[in-house]
């Protein structure tokens, strides 16, 4: 198999660093993207040429479309774009200050979509290729105090799967990863919270719990080492879907979702159908 070249973003840790890591090491070169480069110097002395650093802000879209530019004319073409960057904002909508959601949607919906655009001209010069983004089992589900969190998974997942209809004709393939509870800082130092205010005490710690409880059921968190041999299958795939889940748990909270939407929407389709109305035309088909 031929080497491919990667542009990967948020590759300072997490499941970013591993999956640069796991393309290097199959001799694979990649683009990697960090606001803080300085966090990739030991994989520069380690694999030279092969690894391409890049400092970027996903927020910018002029510096996406520099970035990608770069590293398209370092390696002469890009296979597969991995938009990884982003974090987990903890608040109450209440609680949320504008610049707070701006931000949030600025670095896990517009950052892939800025990369996104600035790669589709050079995958399609090179006749096709991968575009994987990370996503979450959050862009499934929603649960409270992360409401600024899903609306970017959301806006992400929606965006992903008009993409891959619009450029499956291109032989570029789209693939939404949805990791479940993994041991990253998602939760910790990258995260960002809002202010707190004080009528929602009591929620918050229900929320805290029902949190512990959620994941006490799922078990240990997922190794994001282990992730990486799943990007190179999903990456090497003739035919890869179009949504995965990443560990042990996404799937069961993912059917508990839909079968409560489908018994809701079956329960209350009478109302739906009254809602339609008729029109007093005839019409065939």
């Amino acid at each position: 198999m031929e080497p491919k070249i990667w542009f990967i973003t948020g590759t300072s840790k997490g499941f970013g660093r591993e999956w640069t890591i796991a393309a290097l090491e199959r001799g694979d070169k990649v683009a990697a993207s960090a606001r803080d480069v300085s966090t990739l110097d030991d994989l520069a002395e380690r694999f030279g040429d092969s690894l391409l650093a890049l400092r970027l802000d996903v927020d910018d879209r002029a510096s996406c479309f520099e970035a990608v530019h770069r590293a398209d004319e370092h390696f002469g073409g890009l296979d597969v774009i991995v938009n990884n960057a982003g974090y987990g904002l903890f608040g109450f909508l209440e609680e949320l200050s504008e610049q707070d959601l701006r931000d949030q949607m600025a670095t896990n919906f517009f950052g892939a979509m800025w990369v996104t655009q600035a790669a589709l001209p050079v995958l399609r010069r090179g006749g096709g290729g991968r575009i994987l983004q990370v996503s979450s089992v959050g862009g499934v589900c929603a649960f409270p105090m992360l409401g600024a969190y899903h609306a970017s998974k959301w806006a992400l997942e929606g965006m992903s799967q008009a993409l891959a209809q619009e450029v499956a004709p291109l032989n570029i393939k789209v693939t939404i990863i949805e990791p479940g509870g993994f041991a990253t800082d998602w939760s910790g130092p990258s995260a960002k919270r809002a202010t707190p205010l004080g009528d929602y005490d009591d929620l918050r710690q229900q929320v805290a719990e029902a949190r512990r409880r959620r994941f006490g059921i799922q078990g240990a968190p997922g190794d994001p080492a282990a992730s990486a041999a799943a990007v190179l299958a999903l990456v090497d795939a003739a035919d890869p879907p179009l949504r995965i889940f990443f560990g042990d748990g996404p799937l069961a909270m993912a059917t508990a979702e839909y079968e409560t939407r489908l018994a809701t929407w079956r329960e209350w389709e009478p109302l739906s159908i009254a809602a339609h109305g008729s029109s007093g035309e005839e019409t065939t088909g």
